[in-house]
Protein backbone atom coordinates (compact mmCIF):
# COMPACT_ATOMS: atom_id res chain seq x y z
CA UNK A 1 0.00 0.00 0.00
CA UNK A 2 1.57 3.43 -0.82
CA UNK A 3 -0.35 5.34 1.11
CA UNK A 4 -3.77 6.55 2.57
CA UNK A 5 -6.39 7.72 -0.26
CA UNK A 6 -6.20 11.59 -0.55
CA UNK A 7 -3.93 13.91 -0.81
CA UNK A 8 -0.61 14.26 1.87
CA UNK A 9 1.72 11.62 3.13
CA UNK A 10 2.28 10.63 6.57
CA UNK A 11 4.42 9.63 9.38
CA UNK A 12 4.98 5.99 10.48
CA UNK A 13 3.57 5.99 13.86
CA UNK A 14 0.63 7.44 12.66
CA UNK A 15 -2.50 5.02 11.66
CA UNK A 16 -4.25 4.49 8.62
CA UNK A 17 -7.27 6.42 7.19
CA UNK A 18 -9.88 4.44 6.30
CA UNK A 19 -10.50 3.94 2.77
CA UNK A 20 -13.06 6.48 1.75
CA UNK A 21 -15.82 4.22 -1.10
CA UNK A 22 -17.08 6.12 -4.17
CA UNK A 23 -19.83 7.19 -4.59
CA UNK A 24 -22.05 5.82 -7.21
CA UNK A 25 -21.92 6.60 -10.95
CA UNK A 26 -24.72 8.30 -12.58
CA UNK A 27 -25.99 5.77 -14.93
CA UNK A 28 -28.32 6.13 -17.38
CA UNK A 29 -30.88 4.00 -15.35
CA UNK A 30 -29.73 5.65 -11.69
CA UNK A 31 -31.40 7.80 -9.75
CA UNK A 32 -29.58 10.79 -9.85
CA UNK A 33 -29.42 13.36 -7.35
CA UNK A 34 -30.76 16.85 -7.70
CA UNK A 35 -29.33 18.28 -10.55
CA UNK A 36 -27.63 21.52 -8.81
CA UNK A 37 -26.30 24.52 -11.40
CA UNK A 38 -23.38 26.94 -10.38
CA UNK A 39 -24.82 29.87 -8.40
CA UNK A 40 -22.89 33.25 -8.85
CA UNK A 41 -21.88 31.66 -12.29
CA UNK A 42 -23.89 33.17 -15.35
CA UNK A 43 -26.24 30.87 -17.36
CA UNK A 44 -23.91 31.11 -20.39
CA UNK A 45 -21.22 29.70 -18.73
CA UNK A 46 -22.49 27.26 -16.99
CA UNK A 47 -20.98 23.73 -17.88
CA UNK A 48 -23.32 21.45 -19.81
CA UNK A 49 -25.15 18.96 -18.34
CA UNK A 50 -24.18 15.36 -19.58
CA UNK A 51 -26.14 13.86 -22.53
CA UNK A 52 -26.62 10.42 -20.38
CA UNK A 53 -27.99 12.12 -17.12
CA UNK A 54 -30.44 14.26 -18.92
CA UNK A 55 -31.78 11.25 -20.50
CA UNK A 56 -32.02 9.46 -17.13
CA UNK A 57 -34.67 12.24 -16.02
CA UNK A 58 -36.58 11.52 -19.13
CA UNK A 59 -39.12 9.22 -17.32
CA UNK A 60 -39.48 11.79 -14.66
CA UNK A 61 -40.12 14.22 -16.79
CA UNK A 62 -42.96 12.36 -18.58
CA UNK A 63 -44.56 11.90 -15.02
CA UNK A 64 -44.12 15.85 -14.02
CA UNK A 65 -41.50 14.61 -11.49
CA UNK A 66 -38.97 17.01 -11.82
CA UNK A 67 -37.67 20.06 -9.84
CA UNK A 68 -38.10 23.29 -11.85
CA UNK A 69 -34.30 22.99 -12.75
CA UNK A 70 -34.40 19.71 -14.08
CA UNK A 71 -37.29 20.24 -16.27
CA UNK A 72 -35.75 23.23 -17.85
CA UNK A 73 -32.51 21.74 -18.77
CA UNK A 74 -34.69 18.35 -20.34
CA UNK A 75 -37.00 20.63 -22.57
CA UNK A 76 -33.48 22.70 -23.32
CA UNK A 77 -32.25 19.48 -24.04
CA UNK A 78 -34.86 17.97 -26.24
CA UNK A 79 -34.58 21.10 -28.77
CA UNK A 80 -31.71 19.75 -29.42
CA UNK A 81 -31.57 15.84 -29.38
CA UNK A 82 -33.70 13.62 -32.16
CA UNK A 83 -33.60 10.50 -30.28
CA UNK A 84 -34.14 11.45 -27.04
CA UNK A 85 -37.07 13.89 -28.40
CA UNK A 86 -38.52 10.60 -29.36
CA UNK A 87 -38.24 8.98 -26.27
CA UNK A 88 -39.79 11.41 -24.52
CA UNK A 89 -43.07 11.58 -26.48
CA UNK A 90 -43.29 8.06 -26.46
CA UNK A 91 -43.28 7.99 -22.47
CA UNK A 92 -45.94 10.57 -22.63
CA UNK A 93 -48.31 8.62 -24.83
CA UNK A 94 -47.48 5.55 -22.11
CA UNK A 95 -48.26 7.63 -19.36
CA UNK A 96 -51.82 8.55 -20.64
CA UNK A 97 -52.28 4.85 -20.52
CA UNK A 98 -51.70 4.62 -16.99
CA UNK A 99 -54.98 6.47 -16.08
CA UNK A 100 -57.16 3.55 -14.35
CA UNK A 101 -60.49 5.80 -14.96
CA UNK A 102 -60.42 4.56 -18.90
CA UNK A 103 -62.82 2.35 -20.43
CA UNK A 104 -60.20 0.20 -22.07
CA UNK A 105 -63.45 -1.56 -24.05
CA UNK A 106 -62.93 -0.46 -27.85
CA UNK A 107 -66.48 1.56 -28.61
CA UNK A 108 -68.36 -0.45 -31.22
CA UNK A 109 -68.73 2.53 -33.57
CA UNK A 110 -64.99 3.37 -33.62
CA UNK A 111 -64.83 1.19 -36.94
CA UNK A 112 -67.49 3.12 -38.59
CA UNK A 113 -66.36 6.29 -37.48
CA UNK A 114 -62.72 5.56 -38.72
CA UNK A 115 -63.99 3.87 -42.14
CA UNK A 116 -66.06 7.33 -42.51
CA UNK A 117 -63.22 9.92 -41.69
CA UNK A 118 -61.17 7.66 -44.24
CA UNK A 119 -63.84 7.18 -46.98
CA UNK A 120 -64.51 11.35 -46.37
CA UNK A 121 -60.55 11.92 -47.08
CA UNK A 122 -60.31 9.61 -49.67
CA UNK A 123 -63.52 7.65 -51.26
CA UNK A 124 -63.60 4.13 -51.97
CA UNK A 125 -63.30 3.50 -55.89
CA UNK A 126 -65.40 0.60 -54.92
CA UNK A 127 -67.56 1.37 -52.02
CA UNK A 128 -69.90 -0.95 -50.39
CA UNK A 129 -73.77 -1.16 -51.16
CA UNK A 130 -75.92 1.05 -48.63
CA UNK A 131 -78.14 -2.16 -48.36
CA UNK A 132 -75.04 -4.60 -47.54
CA UNK A 133 -73.60 -2.08 -45.33
CA UNK A 134 -75.69 -3.60 -42.29
CA UNK A 135 -74.42 -6.83 -42.70
CA UNK A 136 -70.93 -5.55 -43.13
CA UNK A 137 -70.60 -3.84 -39.89
CA UNK A 138 -72.83 -6.17 -37.78
CA UNK A 139 -70.12 -8.78 -39.00
CA UNK A 140 -67.23 -6.45 -37.83
CA UNK A 141 -68.96 -5.98 -34.57
CA UNK A 142 -69.15 -9.80 -33.85
CA UNK A 143 -65.52 -10.08 -35.75
CA UNK A 144 -64.28 -8.06 -32.85
CA UNK A 145 -66.83 -9.50 -29.68
CA UNK A 146 -64.78 -12.87 -31.00
CA UNK A 147 -60.81 -11.40 -31.05
CA UNK A 148 -61.54 -10.36 -27.13
CA UNK A 149 -62.90 -13.74 -25.32
CA UNK A 150 -60.89 -16.42 -24.33
CA UNK A 151 -59.90 -19.77 -25.13
CA UNK A 152 -62.13 -21.25 -22.79
CA UNK A 153 -65.17 -18.75 -23.61
CA UNK A 154 -65.67 -20.67 -26.89
CA UNK A 155 -67.17 -23.54 -25.17
CA UNK A 156 -69.62 -21.71 -23.16
CA UNK A 157 -72.89 -22.81 -23.61
CA UNK A 158 -76.04 -21.02 -24.46
CA UNK A 159 -79.07 -21.55 -25.59
CA UNK A 160 -80.17 -20.73 -29.37
CA UNK A 161 -84.18 -19.54 -29.00
CA UNK A 162 -86.99 -19.38 -31.71
CA UNK A 163 -90.73 -19.42 -32.02
CA UNK A 164 -91.92 -22.63 -33.70
CA UNK A 165 -95.71 -22.28 -34.87
CA UNK A 166 -97.51 -22.06 -31.65
CA UNK A 167 -94.62 -21.85 -28.87
CA UNK A 168 -91.23 -21.43 -27.73
CA UNK A 169 -88.26 -23.68 -28.82
CA UNK A 170 -84.80 -23.72 -27.89
CA UNK A 171 -81.27 -25.94 -29.28
CA UNK A 172 -78.39 -25.99 -26.77
CA UNK A 173 -74.72 -25.12 -28.02
CA UNK A 174 -71.85 -23.41 -27.65
CA UNK A 175 -70.44 -19.90 -28.83
CA UNK A 176 -68.62 -21.54 -31.71
CA UNK A 177 -71.56 -23.81 -32.55
CA UNK A 178 -73.16 -20.66 -33.35
CA UNK A 179 -70.75 -19.13 -35.62
CA UNK A 180 -70.58 -22.45 -37.36
CA UNK A 181 -74.60 -22.21 -37.76
CA UNK A 182 -74.23 -18.44 -38.71
CA UNK A 183 -71.52 -19.75 -41.61
CA UNK A 184 -73.77 -22.41 -42.76
CA UNK A 185 -77.21 -20.01 -43.28
CA UNK A 186 -74.59 -17.47 -45.17
CA UNK A 187 -73.62 -20.06 -47.25
CA UNK A 188 -77.01 -19.94 -49.10
CA UNK A 189 -75.89 -16.11 -49.35
CA UNK A 190 -72.94 -17.08 -51.40
CA UNK A 191 -73.86 -20.14 -53.13
CA UNK A 192 -76.49 -17.57 -54.69
CA UNK A 193 -73.58 -14.90 -55.95
CA UNK A 194 -71.86 -18.20 -57.62
CA UNK A 195 -69.48 -18.74 -54.40
CA UNK A 196 -68.29 -21.54 -52.59
CA UNK A 197 -70.60 -23.29 -50.48
CA UNK A 198 -69.22 -24.09 -46.82
CA UNK A 199 -71.30 -27.42 -46.89
CA UNK A 200 -71.03 -28.55 -50.55
CA UNK A 201 -73.25 -28.26 -53.60
CA UNK A 202 -75.81 -31.30 -52.03
CA UNK A 203 -76.05 -29.22 -48.86
CA UNK A 204 -80.13 -28.55 -48.54
CA UNK A 205 -81.54 -25.13 -48.52
CA UNK A 206 -83.49 -25.12 -45.51
CA UNK A 207 -81.53 -22.80 -42.90
CA UNK A 208 -82.10 -24.82 -39.77
CA UNK A 209 -81.50 -28.71 -41.95
CA UNK A 210 -78.03 -26.80 -43.08
CA UNK A 211 -77.26 -26.11 -39.34
CA UNK A 212 -77.87 -29.78 -37.88
CA UNK A 213 -76.18 -30.69 -41.29
CA UNK A 214 -73.05 -28.67 -40.03
CA UNK A 215 -73.27 -29.52 -36.48
CA UNK A 216 -73.61 -33.58 -36.91
CA UNK A 217 -71.04 -33.73 -39.83
CA UNK A 218 -68.25 -31.12 -38.25
CA UNK A 219 -65.69 -31.59 -35.60
CA UNK A 220 -66.94 -31.91 -32.36
CA UNK A 221 -67.49 -29.81 -30.36
CA UNK A 222 -66.70 -26.61 -32.38
CA UNK A 223 -63.38 -24.55 -31.46
CA UNK A 224 -62.69 -21.27 -32.29
CA UNK A 225 -61.13 -21.92 -35.15
CA UNK A 226 -64.64 -21.74 -37.01
CA UNK A 227 -63.76 -18.28 -36.31
CA UNK A 228 -61.22 -17.96 -39.59
CA UNK A 229 -63.50 -19.51 -41.89
CA UNK A 230 -66.74 -17.74 -41.31
CA UNK A 231 -64.65 -14.34 -40.85
CA UNK A 232 -63.56 -15.08 -44.04
CA UNK A 233 -66.64 -16.05 -46.23
CA UNK A 234 -68.03 -12.75 -44.93
CA UNK A 235 -65.63 -10.73 -46.48
CA UNK A 236 -65.76 -12.55 -49.59
CA UNK A 237 -69.48 -11.78 -49.72
CA UNK A 238 -69.23 -7.69 -48.89
CA UNK A 239 -65.99 -7.45 -51.58
CA UNK A 240 -68.38 -9.32 -54.10
CA UNK A 241 -71.65 -7.55 -53.88
CA UNK A 242 -69.58 -4.40 -53.91
CA UNK A 243 -67.95 -5.31 -57.50
CA UNK A 244 -71.29 -6.96 -58.69
CA UNK A 245 -72.96 -3.80 -59.53
CA UNK A 246 -76.05 -2.89 -58.97
CA UNK A 247 -78.24 -5.46 -60.62
CA UNK A 248 -76.67 -8.25 -58.36
CA UNK A 249 -79.31 -6.68 -55.55
CA UNK A 250 -82.57 -7.88 -57.02
CA UNK A 251 -80.86 -11.94 -57.48
CA UNK A 252 -82.98 -14.27 -55.66
CA UNK A 253 -81.75 -16.29 -52.57
CA UNK A 254 -83.62 -19.54 -52.18
CA UNK A 255 -84.32 -20.58 -48.21
CA UNK A 256 -85.97 -23.58 -49.05
CA UNK A 257 -89.77 -22.59 -48.83
CA UNK A 258 -88.84 -19.20 -49.46
CA UNK A 259 -86.88 -16.62 -51.49
CA UNK A 260 -85.74 -13.11 -51.18
CA UNK A 261 -84.22 -10.60 -53.06
CA UNK A 262 -80.89 -10.15 -52.51
CA UNK A 263 -80.80 -6.98 -50.62
CA UNK A 264 -83.71 -8.18 -48.67
CA UNK A 265 -81.21 -11.69 -47.32
CA UNK A 266 -77.90 -9.95 -46.56
CA UNK A 267 -80.36 -7.61 -44.30
CA UNK A 268 -81.86 -10.23 -42.67
CA UNK A 269 -78.19 -11.83 -42.59
CA UNK A 270 -77.41 -8.94 -41.00
CA UNK A 271 -80.22 -9.14 -37.93
CA UNK A 272 -79.74 -12.58 -37.31
CA UNK A 273 -75.68 -11.79 -36.40
CA UNK A 274 -76.61 -9.63 -34.27
CA UNK A 275 -79.28 -11.40 -32.55
CA UNK A 276 -76.87 -14.26 -32.04
CA UNK A 277 -73.74 -11.62 -31.43
CA UNK A 278 -75.87 -10.69 -28.55
CA UNK A 279 -76.50 -14.35 -27.38
CA UNK A 280 -72.85 -14.79 -27.32
CA UNK A 281 -72.41 -11.20 -25.47
CA UNK A 282 -74.55 -12.38 -22.83
CA UNK A 283 -72.95 -15.75 -22.26
CA UNK A 284 -69.45 -14.31 -22.12
CA UNK A 285 -70.98 -11.24 -20.07
CA UNK A 286 -69.65 -9.44 -22.29
CA UNK A 287 -71.65 -5.51 -22.86
CA UNK A 288 -72.94 -5.82 -26.53
CA UNK A 289 -75.02 -2.85 -27.99
CA UNK A 290 -78.24 -2.80 -30.57
CA UNK A 291 -77.17 -1.79 -34.42
CA UNK A 292 -76.86 2.06 -35.20
CA UNK A 293 -80.45 3.47 -35.63
CA UNK A 294 -80.13 3.89 -39.16
CA UNK A 295 -79.13 -0.10 -40.01
CA UNK A 296 -81.95 -0.55 -37.17
CA UNK A 297 -84.47 0.82 -38.88
CA UNK A 298 -83.91 -0.87 -42.18
CA UNK A 299 -84.31 -4.15 -40.49
CA UNK A 300 -87.60 -3.59 -38.49
CA UNK A 301 -88.52 -2.42 -41.96
CA UNK A 302 -87.94 -5.91 -43.12
CA UNK A 303 -89.68 -7.54 -40.42
CA UNK A 304 -92.99 -5.09 -41.25
CA UNK A 305 -92.88 -5.72 -45.09
CA UNK A 306 -92.67 -9.53 -44.42
CA UNK A 307 -95.32 -9.67 -41.73
CA UNK A 308 -98.32 -9.93 -44.55
CA UNK A 309 -96.79 -13.11 -45.84
CA UNK A 310 -96.16 -14.59 -42.72
CA UNK A 311 -99.61 -13.86 -41.33
CA UNK A 312 -101.01 -15.65 -44.52
CA UNK A 313 -98.94 -18.75 -43.98
CA UNK A 314 -100.44 -18.52 -40.82
CA UNK A 315 -104.07 -18.22 -41.51
CA UNK A 316 -103.67 -21.46 -44.28
CA UNK A 317 -102.33 -23.53 -41.45
CA UNK A 318 -105.42 -22.15 -39.48
CA UNK A 319 -103.31 -20.59 -36.96
CA UNK A 320 -104.89 -17.28 -37.35
CA UNK A 321 -108.22 -15.61 -37.45
CA UNK A 322 -110.17 -15.36 -41.48
CA UNK A 323 -110.23 -12.54 -43.61
CA UNK A 324 -112.28 -10.36 -42.92
CA UNK A 325 -112.80 -8.36 -45.96
CA UNK A 326 -110.52 -9.03 -49.65
CA UNK A 327 -110.04 -6.30 -51.86
CA UNK A 328 -108.00 -6.39 -55.14
CA UNK A 329 -104.50 -6.66 -55.30
CA UNK A 330 -102.81 -3.35 -55.05
CA UNK A 331 -105.95 -1.42 -52.99
CA UNK A 332 -105.68 -0.42 -49.19
CA UNK A 333 -107.25 -2.92 -46.96
CA UNK A 334 -107.95 -3.31 -43.02
CA UNK A 335 -104.53 -2.62 -41.66
CA UNK A 336 -102.64 -2.63 -38.15
CA UNK A 337 -100.83 0.41 -37.10
CA UNK A 338 -97.38 -0.84 -36.36
CA UNK A 339 -95.70 2.11 -34.03
CA UNK A 340 -91.78 1.29 -33.20
CA UNK A 341 -90.57 3.67 -30.85
CA UNK A 342 -86.90 4.29 -29.88
CA UNK A 343 -83.56 4.34 -32.42
CA UNK A 344 -84.71 3.49 -35.48
CA UNK A 345 -88.47 3.24 -35.02
CA UNK A 346 -90.95 4.63 -37.34
CA UNK A 347 -94.89 3.50 -38.58
CA UNK A 348 -95.76 1.03 -40.46
CA UNK A 349 -99.42 -0.13 -41.88
CA UNK A 350 -99.37 -3.78 -42.20
CA UNK A 351 -102.61 -5.21 -44.08
CA UNK A 352 -104.28 -7.98 -42.21
CA UNK A 353 -106.50 -9.93 -44.72
CA UNK A 354 -104.22 -10.21 -48.07
CA UNK A 355 -100.23 -9.76 -48.67
CA UNK A 356 -101.20 -8.11 -52.19
CA UNK A 357 -103.28 -5.47 -50.43
CA UNK A 358 -101.94 -2.44 -49.27
CA UNK A 359 -101.68 -1.26 -45.54
CA UNK A 360 -103.58 2.63 -45.27
CA UNK A 361 -103.55 4.12 -42.32
CA UNK A 362 -107.42 4.77 -43.66
CA UNK A 363 -108.29 1.60 -43.08
CA UNK A 364 -106.60 0.83 -39.77
CA UNK A 365 -108.61 -1.22 -37.03
CA UNK A 366 -105.72 -1.63 -34.63
CA UNK A 367 -102.76 -0.23 -33.28
CA UNK A 368 -99.45 -1.77 -31.54
CA UNK A 369 -96.86 -0.07 -30.04
CA UNK A 370 -93.27 -1.26 -29.29
CA UNK A 371 -90.29 -0.27 -28.49
CA UNK A 372 -87.47 -0.56 -31.33
CA UNK A 373 -85.49 -3.76 -29.30
CA UNK A 374 -88.42 -5.55 -27.88
CA UNK A 375 -89.65 -5.79 -30.88
CA UNK A 376 -86.62 -6.89 -33.06
CA UNK A 377 -86.75 -9.64 -29.66
CA UNK A 378 -89.92 -10.51 -30.59
CA UNK A 379 -89.24 -11.04 -34.38
CA UNK A 380 -86.07 -12.88 -33.11
CA UNK A 381 -88.39 -15.13 -31.29
CA UNK A 382 -86.52 -14.33 -28.10
CA UNK A 383 -90.13 -12.90 -26.66
CA UNK A 384 -93.26 -14.79 -26.42
CA UNK A 385 -96.21 -12.82 -28.03
CA UNK A 386 -98.24 -13.27 -25.24
CA UNK A 387 -95.58 -11.96 -22.78
CA UNK A 388 -95.06 -8.95 -25.19
CA UNK A 389 -95.09 -5.41 -23.41
CA UNK A 390 -96.91 -3.66 -26.08
CA UNK A 391 -99.41 -1.15 -25.79
CA UNK A 392 -102.58 -2.36 -27.38
CA UNK A 393 -105.63 -0.55 -29.06
CA UNK A 394 -108.50 -1.90 -31.05
CA UNK A 395 -109.10 -5.37 -32.92
CA UNK A 396 -107.69 -7.60 -30.23
CA UNK A 397 -108.19 -10.84 -32.80
CA UNK A 398 -106.02 -8.33 -35.14
CA UNK A 399 -103.23 -7.71 -32.95
CA UNK A 400 -102.88 -10.93 -31.65
CA UNK A 401 -102.49 -12.45 -34.95
CA UNK A 402 -99.69 -9.62 -36.19
CA UNK A 403 -97.69 -10.86 -32.94
CA UNK A 404 -97.88 -14.06 -33.44
CA UNK A 405 -96.78 -13.58 -36.92
CA UNK A 406 -93.96 -11.58 -36.38
CA UNK A 407 -92.93 -14.04 -33.89
CA UNK A 408 -92.79 -16.72 -36.65
CA UNK A 409 -90.76 -14.68 -38.35
CA UNK A 410 -87.47 -16.35 -36.39
CA UNK A 411 -85.97 -19.66 -37.09
CA UNK A 412 -83.00 -21.54 -36.16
Amino acid sequence: MTGPVGGGGSGPDEPEAAPRIPGPRAAGDDLSPPLVLPGPVPPESAAPVAHGVLKSLLGAWALSACSAEETAAVEDHLTECAPCADEALRLRDAVGLLHTDRDLDLDPLLRSRVLENCLGRRPARIPVPTWAAPYDAETARLDALLQDIGESEWHAPLRLRWFDGEESASRKTTVAGVIGHLMSVDGLVTSALGLDDPLGDTAPRSPSDRTERYWRTAHFPPTRTIRAPWRDQSHTLVRTVSFAGRGVADLSVSYGEFALPLRDSLLDRAFECWVHADDIATAVDYPYDPPSGSHLRHMIDLAARLLPAALAARRRAGLAGPARHLVTAGSPGRSLHLEVEGAGGGHWYIALDSPAAIGDPGHTVAQVAMDAVEFCQLVAGHVSPDETAAGQDGDREAIRDVLFAAASLSRL
